[in-house]
């Protein structure tokens, strides 16, 4: 696994934003071009704090793409979220999909 940050921080600030699938079709569409909703996505901020810790970005979970997974995988929807929140956390420190244009 590559290394993602060179210095490290004590304070990491990610904000996790629940939604629907309405609004998460919006984001897919003006930032990634598809239209249609999504489960998770993550956007890099990467901005240094002006107390010296990292605003690390955004996760946005669609909460009924959410439900109808835990549903499909015999997951709890606390546990669908979840999973979805580490995705979109790993997006964030440069794991991506095979093909991924990152």
């Amino acid at each position: 696994m590559k290394k993602v940050f060179e210095k490290s921080f004590r304070d990491v600030e990610i904000s996790v934003t629940l939604t629907t699938d309405k609004e998460i079709r919006k984001l897919n569409k003006k930032f990634r071009s598809k239209d249609y909703p999504t489960d998770v996505l993550s956007f890099n901020i990467e901005e240094k704090k002006e107390d010296g810790g990292l605003y690390l970005g955004d996760v946005i979970v669609n909460v009924q793409q959410a439900k109808r997974q835990a549903k499909e995988f015999g997951n709890s929807l606390e546990q669908e979220i979840a999973a979805l929140v580490e995705h979109g956390v790993l997006h964030l420190l440069g794991v991506h999909h095979d093909g991924d244009d990152h």
